[in-house]
This record gives C-alpha cells, sequence and structure tokens, in this order.
C-alpha cells in the first residue's frame, strides 16, 4: 500500500477551503473540461486540486489530487437535498449551512465536514471510517427536530 505524503492532508484542507467550502461559485472554472460540469480547481506545487460535479438538487461528483500531474488521491461523491425538497430557496439554505459545515474541515479527518457542525437550527453530521489512503462515510444534514434535508456518501483514497 502506498504511504500517505506528509503534506497531503494539509493541502486538502486548503484546496478546500478555497473551492467549495469558501468560494462556491467564484472558485469555477469558465470552461470546464466536460460539458455540463461545475468545476472548482486549487493548485499549491507541486499538488493540484480539482472538483468537478454534475447537478444541484441530486449531484455527483469526484475530487482528484495530482501531484507532479500524475492523479495520485481521489474521492467520489453522491447526495443532495431530498426529494421533497424543491424550492431554490430550500436549496439555498442547506447549501449555505453546507459550506459553513466543509469550512470548518479538519487536517486529521480531511474529506468533508467535521464529526459534528451546529449552527441554528441545523445540524451536520459526518460518519467517516478509515484514513487518507482508503476511507468511506455518509453526511447528512438534518433539522433540530431530526428531519433529515440533505444526504451524501462518499469514498476514496490514495492511487496506486
Amino acid at each position: 500500500m502506498p504511504s500517505v505524503p506528509a503534506d497531503l492532508a494539509a493541502f486538502l484542507v486548503e484546496a478546500k477551503r478555497r473551492t467549495y467550502a469558501g468560494l462556491d461559485e467564484d472558485a469555477t472554472v469558465a470552461t470546464p473540461l466536460l460539458v455540463g460540469s461545475k468545476q472548482l480547481e486549487h493548485r499549491a506545487p507541486p499538488y493540484a486540486y480539482r472538483d468537478i460535479y454534475f447537478g444541484m438538487g441530486f449531484f455527483v461528483g469526484q475530487e482528484t489530487v495530482s501531484q507532479d500531474d500524475r492523479v495520485i488521491w481521489s474521492m467520489s461523491y453522491s447526495g443532495g437535498a431530498r426529494a421533497e425538497i424543491a424550492d431554490r430557496d430550500g436549496f439555498l439554505a442547506i447549501y449555505k449551512f453546507l459550506r459553513q459545515a466543509l469550512l470548518a474541515v479538519r487536517v486529521e479527518e480531511p474529506f468533508r465536514g467535521p464529526r459534528l457542525f451546529e449552527q441554528a437550527d441545523m445540524i451536520y453530521r459526518n460518519d467517516v471510517e478509515g484514513g487518507l489512503d482508503r476511507f468511506h462515510g455518509v453526511e447528512t444534514i438534518s433539522r433540530q427536530n431530526g428531519a433529515v434535508l440533505y444526504e451524501l456518501r462518499y469514498s476514496g483514497g490514495l492511487l496506486r
């Protein structure tokens, strides 16, 4: 099994904070590689981060980290707001809260957000197993009363 570069976790945290979590649309590449996708990028040599996803209410995507032009790490994800949440304002409130949770990403688990994040009447939970070399998890957003608003599943690790 390949060893995890010592600075990969710190780079991932920086990349996530400088793309979707911190800048959202302002980090989007004007001409994405895949037509119809959103593409976000961050570079800090020797690493380059790319996040490409499709959709909004329900979305699917993949993050990659390249080192010297070779992809060494990847994470795929899919999920989104519950199907009964159909209005744009509902989506925007959920995803604004999600970005706040994702800004709290930690170097110890740089996959999505922290294990628990609460703000106003929403709760973000992230249940993850594994390390940077191989992991999988589920994140949810719910109201204080327990009503689930959003769910996402993710997995990934070092490529070999």
